[in-house]
């Protein structure tokens, strides 16, 4: 919550009360105007990703050589599975969702590439990173409504 100044004149403090609930309604406004945008690039990226799937599962059964590459299967669908956490991420955005969507992001990587033994050994230590925020920085409650939500 912002700070009101105050001031001993009441004229003085009637306008600069009005002026503080003048700028809450812009803060307000701005606020929702960004969540539906979220919810509207959340939407297109939805049908997005139902098009990406339905495009796979087409390609599954119609393209016989579609299974004898795995790297390839498996690089669309890991696509589209972190398409719909960044979905979800957009939807709620609370840090235990973001730590998911990197974790989800960064565990595709580590499956698909096949980098180095120092750049998966980087990406393992970027993973357990994350756990240990979740663990030790992430509030509880947090964890439990999402963990209730998910039920």
């Amino acid at each position: 919550m912002s700070h009101i100044p105050t001031s001993d004149d009441p004229k003085i403090q009637a306008h600069l009360e009005k002026a503080a609930k003048h700028d809450r309604r812009i803060e307000h406004i701005f606020r929702r105007i960004l969540r539906i945008m979220e919810q509207i690039i959340a939407g297109i990226t939805v049908i997005a990703l139902l098009g990406a799937l339905g495009i796979e599962v087409f390609h599954m059964f119609t393209n016989e050589a579609y299974f004898a590459d795995v790297n390839y299967m498996l690089h669309n669908l890991l696509a589209i599975v972190v398409g719909l956490e960044f979905v979800r991420m957009l939807m709620d955005t609370t840090p235990a969702n973001i730590l998911e969507v990197l974790t989800v992001a960064i565990t595709r990587h580590v499956i698909l590439s096949h980098d180095d033994p120092w750049s998966n050994i980087a990406c393992i230590a970027c993973i357990a990173g994350l756990f240990a925020i979740r663990r030790f920085l992430i509030r509880r409650s947090e964890l439990q409504e999402e963990m209730v939500e998910n039920d």
